[in-house]
Protein backbone atom coordinates (compact mmCIF):
# COMPACT_ATOMS: atom_id res chain seq x y z
CA UNK A 1 0.00 0.00 0.00
CA UNK A 2 1.36 3.43 -0.91
CA UNK A 3 1.80 6.37 1.39
CA UNK A 4 1.27 9.56 -0.61
CA UNK A 5 3.51 12.38 0.48
CA UNK A 6 2.47 15.40 -1.50
CA UNK A 7 -1.27 15.15 -2.13
CA UNK A 8 -2.78 16.93 0.83
CA UNK A 9 -3.53 20.55 0.21
CA UNK A 10 -4.03 23.30 2.74
CA UNK A 11 -4.31 26.05 0.12
CA UNK A 12 -6.89 25.85 -2.58
CA UNK A 13 -5.92 27.27 -6.00
CA UNK A 14 -8.40 29.33 -7.94
CA UNK A 15 -10.98 27.22 -9.68
CA UNK A 16 -13.41 27.83 -12.45
CA UNK A 17 -17.10 27.19 -12.03
CA UNK A 18 -18.10 23.56 -11.78
CA UNK A 19 -19.35 22.24 -15.10
CA UNK A 20 -22.12 19.72 -15.45
CA UNK A 21 -21.13 16.21 -16.49
CA UNK A 22 -21.66 15.05 -20.02
CA UNK A 23 -24.70 12.90 -20.66
CA UNK A 24 -23.67 9.32 -19.77
CA UNK A 25 -25.33 7.71 -22.77
CA UNK A 26 -23.74 10.12 -25.26
CA UNK A 27 -20.32 9.66 -23.68
CA UNK A 28 -20.62 5.88 -23.87
CA UNK A 29 -21.67 6.11 -27.50
CA UNK A 30 -18.58 8.18 -28.31
CA UNK A 31 -16.32 5.55 -26.76
CA UNK A 32 -17.92 2.63 -28.59
CA UNK A 33 -17.18 3.71 -32.15
CA UNK A 34 -19.66 3.08 -34.90
CA UNK A 35 -18.92 -0.32 -36.38
CA UNK A 36 -20.02 -1.78 -39.68
CA UNK A 37 -22.69 -4.40 -39.91
CA UNK A 38 -20.91 -7.72 -40.32
CA UNK A 39 -22.49 -11.02 -41.32
CA UNK A 40 -21.63 -14.34 -39.69
CA UNK A 41 -19.87 -12.94 -36.65
CA UNK A 42 -19.66 -14.62 -33.27
CA UNK A 43 -20.22 -12.61 -30.12
CA UNK A 44 -18.43 -13.26 -26.84
CA UNK A 45 -19.07 -11.37 -23.62
CA UNK A 46 -16.10 -10.55 -21.42
CA UNK A 47 -15.95 -9.11 -17.89
CA UNK A 48 -12.72 -7.40 -16.76
CA UNK A 49 -11.97 -6.76 -13.07
CA UNK A 50 -9.17 -4.68 -11.55
CA UNK A 51 -8.78 -4.20 -7.81
CA UNK A 52 -6.02 -3.11 -5.47
CA UNK A 53 -6.98 -5.29 -2.50
CA UNK A 54 -4.46 -3.76 -0.02
CA UNK A 55 -3.36 -7.17 1.33
CA UNK A 56 -6.92 -8.06 2.35
CA UNK A 57 -8.47 -11.51 2.19
CA UNK A 58 -11.46 -12.09 -0.10
CA UNK A 59 -14.83 -10.97 1.30
CA UNK A 60 -17.66 -13.44 1.62
CA UNK A 61 -19.67 -12.23 -1.35
CA UNK A 62 -18.45 -10.84 -4.68
CA UNK A 63 -21.67 -11.35 -6.62
CA UNK A 64 -21.92 -7.70 -7.63
CA UNK A 65 -18.28 -7.52 -8.69
CA UNK A 66 -18.67 -10.60 -10.90
CA UNK A 67 -22.19 -9.69 -12.06
CA UNK A 68 -23.49 -13.07 -10.96
CA UNK A 69 -27.04 -11.84 -10.44
CA UNK A 70 -27.31 -9.99 -13.75
CA UNK A 71 -29.89 -12.06 -15.62
CA UNK A 72 -29.33 -10.07 -18.82
CA UNK A 73 -25.62 -10.89 -18.97
CA UNK A 74 -24.38 -14.19 -20.40
CA UNK A 75 -20.62 -14.04 -19.92
CA UNK A 76 -18.08 -16.18 -21.76
CA UNK A 77 -14.89 -14.92 -20.15
CA UNK A 78 -13.55 -13.32 -16.96
CA UNK A 79 -10.24 -11.43 -16.87
CA UNK A 80 -9.28 -10.57 -13.29
CA UNK A 81 -6.30 -8.50 -12.15
CA UNK A 82 -5.41 -7.84 -8.52
CA UNK A 83 -2.75 -5.61 -7.03
CA UNK A 84 -1.21 -5.49 -3.55
CA UNK A 85 -2.07 -9.04 -2.64
CA UNK A 86 -0.53 -10.13 0.63
CA UNK A 87 3.08 -10.79 -0.39
CA UNK A 88 4.83 -11.21 2.93
CA UNK A 89 7.40 -13.99 3.07
CA UNK A 90 5.17 -16.52 4.85
CA UNK A 91 2.15 -15.73 2.69
CA UNK A 92 4.09 -15.85 -0.57
CA UNK A 93 5.73 -19.19 0.21
CA UNK A 94 2.34 -20.62 1.18
CA UNK A 95 0.71 -19.28 -1.99
CA UNK A 96 3.48 -20.77 -4.12
CA UNK A 97 2.93 -24.23 -2.63
CA UNK A 98 -0.87 -23.95 -2.66
CA UNK A 99 -3.49 -21.87 -4.42
CA UNK A 100 -3.61 -18.35 -3.04
CA UNK A 101 -6.86 -17.41 -1.24
CA UNK A 102 -8.05 -15.12 -4.02
CA UNK A 103 -7.54 -17.66 -6.81
CA UNK A 104 -9.27 -20.32 -4.72
CA UNK A 105 -12.17 -17.97 -4.01
CA UNK A 106 -12.73 -17.14 -7.68
CA UNK A 107 -12.55 -20.81 -8.66
CA UNK A 108 -14.99 -21.76 -5.90
CA UNK A 109 -17.47 -19.23 -7.26
CA UNK A 110 -16.96 -19.61 -11.01
CA UNK A 111 -16.33 -23.35 -11.48
CA UNK A 112 -19.96 -24.32 -10.66
CA UNK A 113 -20.98 -21.86 -13.39
CA UNK A 114 -18.89 -23.78 -15.97
CA UNK A 115 -15.93 -21.39 -15.94
CA UNK A 116 -12.44 -22.92 -16.02
CA UNK A 117 -9.25 -21.12 -15.03
CA UNK A 118 -7.12 -21.38 -18.17
CA UNK A 119 -4.10 -19.35 -17.08
CA UNK A 120 -2.63 -17.26 -14.31
CA UNK A 121 0.57 -15.38 -13.60
CA UNK A 122 1.71 -13.86 -10.32
CA UNK A 123 4.50 -11.46 -9.46
CA UNK A 124 4.51 -10.92 -5.69
CA UNK A 125 1.49 -8.64 -5.10
CA UNK A 126 0.26 -8.74 -8.71
CA UNK A 127 -2.06 -11.51 -9.88
CA UNK A 128 -3.69 -12.03 -13.28
CA UNK A 129 -6.34 -14.72 -13.87
CA UNK A 130 -8.30 -15.74 -16.96
CA UNK A 131 -11.45 -17.88 -16.81
CA UNK A 132 -13.53 -19.08 -19.78
CA UNK A 133 -16.62 -21.21 -20.27
CA UNK A 134 -15.41 -24.75 -20.84
CA UNK A 135 -16.76 -25.06 -24.39
CA UNK A 136 -14.29 -22.36 -25.52
CA UNK A 137 -11.26 -24.36 -24.34
CA UNK A 138 -10.33 -25.89 -27.74
CA UNK A 139 -10.18 -22.39 -29.24
CA UNK A 140 -7.88 -20.78 -26.68
CA UNK A 141 -4.14 -21.27 -26.80
CA UNK A 142 -2.01 -19.78 -24.03
CA UNK A 143 1.18 -18.67 -25.77
CA UNK A 144 3.16 -16.95 -23.04
CA UNK A 145 3.04 -15.58 -19.51
CA UNK A 146 5.40 -12.85 -18.46
CA UNK A 147 6.39 -10.84 -15.37
CA UNK A 148 8.01 -7.42 -15.74
CA UNK A 149 9.18 -5.66 -12.56
CA UNK A 150 9.96 -2.00 -13.17
CA UNK A 151 11.89 -0.80 -10.15
CA UNK A 152 13.17 -1.23 -6.63
CA UNK A 153 9.81 -1.12 -4.89
CA UNK A 154 9.59 -4.70 -3.65
CA UNK A 155 10.58 -6.62 -0.57
CA UNK A 156 13.26 -8.36 -2.66
CA UNK A 157 14.73 -5.56 -4.81
CA UNK A 158 16.43 -6.40 -8.07
CA UNK A 159 17.17 -4.71 -11.41
CA UNK A 160 14.25 -4.66 -13.80
CA UNK A 161 14.02 -7.93 -15.61
CA UNK A 162 11.47 -10.06 -17.32
CA UNK A 163 10.51 -13.69 -16.78
CA UNK A 164 8.76 -15.52 -19.57
CA UNK A 165 7.65 -19.05 -20.24
CA UNK A 166 5.45 -20.90 -22.70
CA UNK A 167 2.84 -22.96 -20.94
CA UNK A 168 -0.79 -23.76 -20.39
CA UNK A 169 -1.88 -23.33 -16.80
CA UNK A 170 -0.37 -26.47 -15.27
CA UNK A 171 -0.27 -25.09 -11.75
CA UNK A 172 3.09 -23.33 -11.84
CA UNK A 173 3.84 -19.91 -10.49
CA UNK A 174 6.10 -17.22 -11.88
CA UNK A 175 7.34 -15.49 -8.74
CA UNK A 176 8.75 -12.10 -9.59
CA UNK A 177 10.59 -9.48 -7.62
CA UNK A 178 9.10 -6.12 -6.83
CA UNK A 179 5.54 -5.03 -6.27
CA UNK A 180 5.47 -2.52 -9.14
CA UNK A 181 5.43 -3.52 -12.75
CA UNK A 182 3.21 -5.68 -14.89
CA UNK A 183 2.17 -9.27 -15.54
CA UNK A 184 1.02 -10.39 -18.97
CA UNK A 185 -0.77 -13.33 -20.54
CA UNK A 186 -0.54 -13.69 -24.31
CA UNK A 187 -3.08 -15.98 -25.96
CA UNK A 188 -4.80 -16.84 -29.18
CA UNK A 189 -8.58 -16.61 -29.09
CA UNK A 190 -10.31 -18.24 -32.05
CA UNK A 191 -7.13 -17.54 -34.03
CA UNK A 192 -6.69 -13.89 -32.97
CA UNK A 193 -3.78 -12.64 -30.85
CA UNK A 194 -4.74 -11.09 -27.51
CA UNK A 195 -2.44 -9.70 -24.82
CA UNK A 196 -3.71 -9.00 -21.31
CA UNK A 197 -1.63 -6.83 -18.95
CA UNK A 198 -2.27 -6.17 -15.26
CA UNK A 199 -0.02 -3.42 -13.89
CA UNK A 200 0.81 -1.46 -10.75
CA UNK A 201 2.57 1.83 -11.50
CA UNK A 202 4.48 4.14 -9.09
CA UNK A 203 2.39 6.26 -6.67
CA UNK A 204 2.33 9.97 -5.73
CA UNK A 205 1.09 12.91 -7.76
CA UNK A 206 4.62 14.14 -8.57
CA UNK A 207 5.66 10.83 -10.16
CA UNK A 208 3.65 11.14 -13.35
CA UNK A 209 6.73 11.02 -15.60
CA UNK A 210 7.89 7.90 -13.79
CA UNK A 211 4.49 6.28 -14.33
CA UNK A 212 4.74 6.95 -18.06
CA UNK A 213 8.29 5.57 -18.13
CA UNK A 214 7.12 2.38 -16.44
CA UNK A 215 4.18 2.14 -18.83
CA UNK A 216 6.61 2.27 -21.76
CA UNK A 217 9.01 -0.14 -20.04
CA UNK A 218 6.32 -2.77 -19.51
CA UNK A 219 5.24 -2.48 -23.14
CA UNK A 220 8.82 -2.75 -24.43
CA UNK A 221 9.42 -5.91 -22.40
CA UNK A 222 6.49 -7.75 -23.97
CA UNK A 223 8.69 -9.38 -26.60
CA UNK A 224 8.20 -12.96 -27.71
CA UNK A 225 11.40 -13.68 -29.63
CA UNK A 226 11.78 -17.28 -30.67
CA UNK A 227 8.14 -18.13 -30.07
CA UNK A 228 6.73 -17.19 -33.49
CA UNK A 229 4.46 -14.64 -31.80
CA UNK A 230 3.97 -11.20 -33.40
CA UNK A 231 5.10 -8.02 -31.70
CA UNK A 232 2.58 -6.98 -29.08
CA UNK A 233 1.63 -3.90 -31.12
CA UNK A 234 0.58 -6.27 -33.90
CA UNK A 235 -1.78 -8.17 -31.62
CA UNK A 236 -5.44 -7.86 -32.44
CA UNK A 237 -6.27 -6.71 -28.91
CA UNK A 238 -4.30 -5.39 -25.94
CA UNK A 239 -6.21 -5.21 -22.66
CA UNK A 240 -4.29 -3.09 -20.14
CA UNK A 241 -5.60 -2.40 -16.67
CA UNK A 242 -4.60 -2.11 -13.04
CA UNK A 243 -3.70 0.41 -10.36
CA UNK A 244 -2.11 2.94 -12.70
CA UNK A 245 -1.89 5.54 -9.93
CA UNK A 246 -2.65 8.54 -12.16
CA UNK A 247 -3.88 11.49 -10.09
CA UNK A 248 -5.84 14.73 -10.46
CA UNK A 249 -3.56 17.74 -10.93
CA UNK A 250 -3.90 21.37 -9.81
CA UNK A 251 -7.42 21.21 -8.41
CA UNK A 252 -7.67 21.53 -4.65
CA UNK A 253 -8.93 18.91 -2.22
CA UNK A 254 -12.14 20.75 -1.28
CA UNK A 255 -13.07 21.40 -4.92
CA UNK A 256 -12.46 17.77 -5.90
CA UNK A 257 -14.59 16.47 -3.05
CA UNK A 258 -17.41 18.88 -3.86
CA UNK A 259 -17.42 17.72 -7.47
CA UNK A 260 -17.60 14.11 -6.32
CA UNK A 261 -20.37 14.81 -3.84
CA UNK A 262 -22.42 16.44 -6.62
CA UNK A 263 -21.40 13.89 -9.27
CA UNK A 264 -19.80 16.60 -11.40
CA UNK A 265 -17.11 14.21 -12.57
CA UNK A 266 -16.52 15.91 -15.92
CA UNK A 267 -15.19 18.96 -14.06
CA UNK A 268 -12.25 16.80 -12.99
CA UNK A 269 -11.51 15.09 -16.30
CA UNK A 270 -9.30 17.79 -17.78
CA UNK A 271 -6.92 17.53 -14.83
CA UNK A 272 -6.73 13.75 -14.84
CA UNK A 273 -3.09 12.86 -15.52
CA UNK A 274 -3.88 9.90 -17.78
CA UNK A 275 -6.19 11.94 -19.99
CA UNK A 276 -3.55 14.68 -20.17
CA UNK A 277 -0.85 12.15 -21.08
CA UNK A 278 -2.99 10.66 -23.85
CA UNK A 279 -3.10 14.05 -25.56
CA UNK A 280 0.70 14.19 -25.61
CA UNK A 281 1.74 10.56 -26.20
CA UNK A 282 0.94 9.11 -29.63
CA UNK A 283 1.11 5.48 -28.53
CA UNK A 284 -0.89 6.02 -25.35
CA UNK A 285 -3.47 7.83 -27.45
CA UNK A 286 -4.16 4.56 -29.28
CA UNK A 287 -5.53 3.05 -26.05
CA UNK A 288 -9.22 3.65 -25.47
CA UNK A 289 -11.06 3.99 -22.17
CA UNK A 290 -14.65 4.29 -21.12
CA UNK A 291 -16.01 7.51 -19.61
CA UNK A 292 -15.22 8.18 -15.96
CA UNK A 293 -18.84 8.36 -14.85
CA UNK A 294 -18.16 6.89 -11.42
CA UNK A 295 -16.52 8.32 -8.28
CA UNK A 296 -12.72 8.28 -8.02
CA UNK A 297 -11.71 4.92 -6.58
CA UNK A 298 -8.86 6.04 -4.27
CA UNK A 299 -8.23 6.75 -1.42
CA UNK A 300 -10.85 5.55 1.09
CA UNK A 301 -10.77 4.84 4.78
CA UNK A 302 -10.93 1.09 5.07
CA UNK A 303 -14.31 -0.38 6.02
CA UNK A 304 -16.13 2.73 4.83
CA UNK A 305 -17.12 4.84 1.84
CA UNK A 306 -15.37 7.88 3.28
CA UNK A 307 -12.47 9.39 1.41
CA UNK A 308 -9.21 9.63 3.34
CA UNK A 309 -9.70 11.31 6.73
CA UNK A 310 -6.14 10.71 7.94
CA UNK A 311 -3.71 13.57 8.53
CA UNK A 312 -2.51 13.30 4.94
CA UNK A 313 -6.06 13.73 3.55
CA UNK A 314 -5.08 12.43 0.14
CA UNK A 315 -6.90 13.90 -2.82
CA UNK A 316 -9.29 11.40 -4.46
CA UNK A 317 -8.25 10.10 -7.87
CA UNK A 318 -9.16 7.58 -10.57
CA UNK A 319 -6.13 5.39 -9.99
CA UNK A 320 -7.77 2.16 -11.15
CA UNK A 321 -8.33 2.01 -14.90
CA UNK A 322 -9.16 -0.32 -17.79
CA UNK A 323 -7.75 0.48 -21.25
CA UNK A 324 -7.80 -1.39 -24.54
CA UNK A 325 -6.21 -1.09 -27.97
CA UNK A 326 -7.43 -2.73 -31.18
CA UNK A 327 -4.95 -3.45 -33.93
CA UNK A 328 -7.46 -2.89 -36.68
CA UNK A 329 -10.18 -0.30 -36.61
CA UNK A 330 -12.86 -1.86 -38.85
CA UNK A 331 -13.86 0.13 -41.89
CA UNK A 332 -17.26 0.03 -43.52
CA UNK A 333 -15.86 -2.15 -46.33
CA UNK A 334 -13.47 -4.25 -44.22
CA UNK A 335 -15.31 -7.50 -44.83
CA UNK A 336 -15.15 -6.87 -48.60
CA UNK A 337 -11.36 -6.50 -48.61
CA UNK A 338 -10.77 -9.37 -46.19
CA UNK A 339 -13.98 -11.35 -45.75
CA UNK A 340 -12.43 -13.88 -43.34
CA UNK A 341 -11.19 -11.36 -40.76
CA UNK A 342 -13.31 -9.35 -38.36
CA UNK A 343 -12.50 -8.47 -34.76
CA UNK A 344 -14.22 -5.71 -32.80
CA UNK A 345 -14.61 -4.79 -29.15
CA UNK A 346 -17.49 -2.77 -27.71
CA UNK A 347 -17.60 -1.48 -24.14
CA UNK A 348 -21.00 -2.10 -22.58
CA UNK A 349 -20.36 -0.93 -19.02
CA UNK A 350 -17.52 0.74 -17.10
CA UNK A 351 -17.87 1.46 -13.41
CA UNK A 352 -16.79 1.01 -9.82
CA UNK A 353 -18.30 -1.04 -7.00
CA UNK A 354 -18.68 1.08 -3.91
CA UNK A 355 -20.12 -1.62 -1.64
CA UNK A 356 -16.74 -3.25 -0.98
CA UNK A 357 -14.85 -1.89 2.02
CA UNK A 358 -11.88 -4.20 2.55
CA UNK A 359 -9.39 -1.94 0.75
CA UNK A 360 -8.55 1.73 0.41
CA UNK A 361 -9.36 1.24 -3.30
CA UNK A 362 -12.71 0.40 -4.87
CA UNK A 363 -12.74 -2.24 -7.61
CA UNK A 364 -13.39 -1.24 -11.21
CA UNK A 365 -14.98 -3.44 -13.86
CA UNK A 366 -15.56 -3.23 -17.59
CA UNK A 367 -17.99 -5.44 -19.50
CA UNK A 368 -17.29 -5.89 -23.21
CA UNK A 369 -18.87 -7.50 -26.23
CA UNK A 370 -16.27 -9.07 -28.49
CA UNK A 371 -17.43 -9.70 -32.04
CA UNK A 372 -15.28 -11.78 -34.36
CA UNK A 373 -15.22 -14.02 -37.36
CA UNK A 374 -13.41 -17.07 -36.01
CA UNK A 375 -10.21 -17.96 -37.84
CA UNK A 376 -10.49 -21.34 -36.12
CA UNK A 377 -14.02 -22.70 -35.80
CA UNK A 378 -13.53 -26.46 -35.46
CA UNK A 379 -11.48 -28.24 -32.78
CA UNK A 380 -8.43 -30.27 -33.83
CA UNK A 381 -9.71 -33.23 -31.81
CA UNK A 382 -13.29 -34.54 -31.60
CA UNK A 383 -13.94 -36.74 -28.57
CA UNK A 384 -16.93 -39.06 -28.76
CA UNK A 385 -18.34 -39.94 -25.35
CA UNK A 386 -21.37 -41.53 -26.99
CA UNK A 387 -19.05 -44.38 -28.03
CA UNK A 388 -17.73 -44.99 -24.51
CA UNK A 389 -17.40 -48.62 -23.50
CA UNK A 390 -16.46 -49.95 -20.11
CA UNK A 391 -14.52 -53.20 -19.76
CA UNK A 392 -14.31 -54.11 -16.09
CA UNK A 393 -12.02 -51.31 -14.81
CA UNK A 394 -11.15 -49.76 -18.19
CA UNK A 395 -13.01 -47.17 -20.25
CA UNK A 396 -12.48 -47.18 -24.01
CA UNK A 397 -12.37 -43.67 -25.48
CA UNK A 398 -12.80 -42.93 -29.18
CA UNK A 399 -11.70 -39.71 -30.85
CA UNK A 400 -10.92 -38.35 -34.30
CA UNK A 401 -8.29 -35.83 -35.34
CA UNK A 402 -8.02 -33.30 -38.13
CA UNK A 403 -5.63 -34.36 -40.93
CA UNK A 404 -3.13 -31.59 -40.11
CA UNK A 405 -3.08 -32.26 -36.35
CA UNK A 406 0.40 -33.14 -35.03
CA UNK A 407 0.26 -35.52 -32.10
CA UNK A 408 2.99 -36.14 -29.54
CA UNK A 409 3.84 -38.97 -27.12
CA UNK A 410 3.26 -36.40 -24.39
CA UNK A 411 -0.37 -35.76 -25.34
CA UNK A 412 -2.90 -36.90 -22.76
CA UNK A 413 -6.63 -37.17 -22.22
CA UNK A 414 -8.10 -36.07 -18.91
CA UNK A 415 -11.39 -37.12 -17.34
CA UNK A 416 -13.04 -34.28 -15.43
CA UNK A 417 -16.18 -33.79 -13.43
CA UNK A 418 -18.39 -31.10 -14.91
CA UNK A 419 -17.49 -28.02 -12.88
CA UNK A 420 -13.72 -28.47 -13.21
CA UNK A 421 -11.71 -25.63 -11.65
CA UNK A 422 -8.62 -25.72 -13.87
CA UNK A 423 -6.84 -28.05 -16.28
CA UNK A 424 -5.11 -29.96 -13.47
CA UNK A 425 -8.42 -30.69 -11.78
CA UNK A 426 -8.83 -34.06 -13.47
CA UNK A 427 -10.28 -37.20 -11.90
CA UNK A 428 -8.03 -39.40 -14.02
CA UNK A 429 -5.86 -39.09 -17.11
CA UNK A 430 -4.13 -41.30 -19.65
CA UNK A 431 -1.12 -40.82 -21.93
CA UNK A 432 -2.40 -41.19 -25.47
CA UNK A 433 0.73 -42.84 -26.87
CA UNK A 434 1.00 -45.46 -24.13
CA UNK A 435 -2.63 -46.51 -24.10
CA UNK A 436 -3.74 -46.47 -27.72
CA UNK A 437 -5.39 -49.73 -28.76
CA UNK A 438 -6.48 -48.99 -32.33
CA UNK A 439 -6.09 -46.44 -35.11
CA UNK A 440 -7.65 -46.14 -38.56
CA UNK A 441 -8.49 -43.22 -40.85
CA UNK A 442 -7.83 -40.62 -38.13
CA UNK A 443 -10.12 -42.52 -35.75
CA UNK A 444 -8.32 -43.48 -32.55
CA UNK A 445 -9.18 -45.51 -29.47
CA UNK A 446 -7.41 -45.42 -26.12
CA UNK A 447 -8.30 -46.97 -22.79
CA UNK A 448 -8.37 -45.34 -19.37
CA UNK A 449 -8.36 -47.11 -16.02
CA UNK A 450 -11.35 -46.04 -13.92
CA UNK A 451 -11.05 -48.55 -11.10
CA UNK A 452 -10.73 -45.79 -8.53
CA UNK A 453 -13.69 -43.79 -9.84
CA UNK A 454 -16.80 -44.62 -7.82
CA UNK A 455 -20.16 -45.18 -9.48
CA UNK A 456 -21.75 -41.76 -9.56
CA UNK A 457 -24.52 -39.85 -11.25
CA UNK A 458 -22.19 -36.89 -11.87
CA UNK A 459 -21.58 -35.56 -15.35
CA UNK A 460 -18.08 -35.78 -16.78
CA UNK A 461 -16.00 -34.23 -19.57
CA UNK A 462 -13.06 -35.53 -21.56
CA UNK A 463 -10.33 -33.09 -22.63
CA UNK A 464 -7.48 -33.82 -25.03
CA UNK A 465 -4.32 -31.87 -24.12
CA UNK A 466 -1.82 -31.25 -26.92
CA UNK A 467 1.76 -30.79 -25.73
CA UNK A 468 2.73 -29.23 -29.07
CA UNK A 469 -0.08 -26.67 -29.04
CA UNK A 470 0.32 -26.31 -25.27
CA UNK A 471 -3.46 -26.22 -24.98
CA UNK A 472 -6.68 -28.19 -25.01
CA UNK A 473 -7.20 -29.47 -28.57
CA UNK A 474 -10.61 -31.02 -28.01
CA UNK A 475 -13.35 -31.39 -25.42
CA UNK A 476 -16.32 -33.72 -25.25
CA UNK A 477 -19.90 -32.92 -24.48
CA UNK A 478 -20.95 -33.71 -20.89
CA UNK A 479 -21.78 -37.36 -20.24
CA UNK A 480 -22.38 -39.85 -17.46
CA UNK A 481 -20.19 -42.90 -16.99
CA UNK A 482 -22.42 -45.97 -17.35
CA UNK A 483 -22.85 -47.65 -14.00
CA UNK A 484 -20.87 -50.89 -13.95
CA UNK A 485 -23.91 -52.71 -12.56
CA UNK A 486 -25.58 -52.47 -15.96
CA UNK A 487 -22.54 -53.41 -18.03
CA UNK A 488 -22.85 -57.17 -18.23
CA UNK A 489 -22.26 -57.78 -21.91
CA UNK A 490 -18.93 -57.99 -23.69
CA UNK A 491 -18.50 -54.51 -25.25
CA UNK A 492 -16.72 -56.06 -28.21
CA UNK A 493 -19.84 -58.03 -29.12
CA UNK A 494 -22.46 -56.64 -31.47
CA UNK A 495 -24.99 -56.05 -28.69
CA UNK A 496 -24.99 -52.69 -26.99
CA UNK A 497 -24.27 -52.65 -23.25
CA UNK A 498 -27.23 -52.32 -20.94
CA UNK A 499 -27.45 -48.87 -19.42
CA UNK A 500 -30.04 -47.11 -17.30
CA UNK A 501 -31.35 -45.56 -20.50
CA UNK A 502 -31.84 -48.96 -22.16
CA UNK A 503 -33.43 -50.51 -19.10
CA UNK A 504 -35.96 -47.72 -18.77
CA UNK A 505 -34.44 -46.20 -15.65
Amino acid sequence: MELDQEESSSEEPEQSDVSLPDDPESVMASVSEQKPSEPNVWKLSMHVVTWNVASAAPPKDLSDLLQLNNQDLDLDMYVIGLQEMNSGIVSFISDTAFEDPWSSFFMDVLAPLSFVKVSHVRMQGLLLLIFVKYHHLPFIQILSTKSTPTGLYGYWPSPAYSVSCLRWDLGSETPGRGNKGGVNICLRLYGYYVSVINCHLPPHIANNDKRLEHFDRILEMQNFEGYDIPNILDHDLILWFGDMNFRIEDLGLHFVRECIANQYYSALWEKDQLRIAKKQDLLLREFQEGPLLFPPTYKFDKNSNNYDTSEKRRKPAWTDRILWRLKRQPQATSYMSNPSTYFFLTLKHYGSHMMYYISDHKPVTGTFDLELKPLVSAPMITLMPESLWTIENDMLISYSSEPDFLSSPWDWIGLYKLGMRHINDYVSYVWVGDNQVSFSNNLHQVYMNISEIPDTEDYFLLCYYSSILNSIAGISTPFKIPLRFFLKEDPLSEEEPQTPEHTGE
